[in-house]
This record gives C-alpha cells, structure tokens and sequence, in this order.
C-alpha cells in the first residue's frame, strides 16, 4: 500500500479565510474547494512546514514574513483509493490580504460563518469545524477517517500530548 504525505495551509485575515477553488483534480471530477497546499516533494518529507510555506509561496505569493502564528494544528489520516493518505494542516495569519492569481485554481477571501457552505471533502470540512471550535487550544490533534457499517463517515479526534520521561 502507498503512502501519500500531503501539507495544507488554511490562511485566515481579519475573520475570513483564503480557499481555493478548484474545478476539478486527480480525485473529484467536479468543483471543490480546499486549502493551500499539495504533495510533499522527497526533500521535505521530514519538514512539512517547509512543504507548507513552499506551497503557500507558490499557489498565493504570500511569503513567510507575510504569515504569523503558524502552526501544525492537525494530522490527517485517512485510507482512500488504496493507499493512505497523511496530511499535516497548518493554520496561520496573514498580514494583509494580496495575493497572486494561482495556476492551481482560483482565490477566494471566505467569511469563515460561509465556510460550512463550501463544497469540501469531508474530512477537510469536519477539520475545519473542529477548528473554528478550539482555535484557542494549543494541542496538536491527529484525525482518523472512520466509516461504519452504514458507510458514514466521521473522524476521530486525538489530542497529542508532549510527554516527559518515561
């Protein structure tokens, strides 16, 4: 089984949040919105961060000083077309609201009230709930897709703790 690891970025300024929205990809053959983000190149695979911020310079122009208070708030695990997928999502701030149009897809400022509204996978949508509901917590949280019997979704929420001795 492949493995597929994937960094995201979600951008927020003044109480809206930069999505892209793409027409259609190697997975949805339809409209959908998503975050800033993609494939980890080789290199980077030990640095997500960096993954992140490369993505975010490419899709957005935005630059790393453009940013403040960035950081991993989630690690997605889901298992999908035979392979599992691990993306590390970041949230962070931006210090205005300029970006560059992206060969990826097209650039929306989203108040976040509107973003329950957007057409997203599911995990990337229950991510973003989730986050909306403990922006102020500091954990780092890993989410595993789940499907029952009934073939519904849902994630289950882990809080990653720092631990000291053994």
């Amino acid at each position: 089984m492949e493995v597929r690891q994937m960094a995201t970025a979600f951008l927020i300024h003044q109480g809206r949040m930069l999505m892209m929205k793409k027409e259609k990809s190697k997975i949805f053959n339809f409209a959908f919105w998503g975050g800033i983000g993609g494939h980890m190149e080789p290199n980077e695979l030990n640095s997500p961060m960096e993954a992140s911020f490369r993505e975010i310079e490419e899709e957005t122009g935005f630059k790393k000083d453009d940013i403040k208070n960035f950081r991993l708030k989630y690690i997605l695990l889901e298992k999908n077309n035979g392979e599992i997928r691990q993306q590390y999502v970041y949230f962070g701030e931006t210090k205005h609201l300029n970006f560059i149009p992206s060969d990826e897809g097209e650039l929306y400022w989203v108040p976040k009230n509107e973003l329950s509204a957007l057409y997203t996978s599911k995990i990337i949508n229950v991510t973003i709930e989730h986050y909306l509901n403990n922006k102020d917590i500091d954990d780092v949280f890993v989410g595993s897709m789940m499907t029952n019997n009934e073939s519904k979704s849902k994630i289950q929420w882990s809080a990653l703790k720092e631990t000291v001795g053994f």
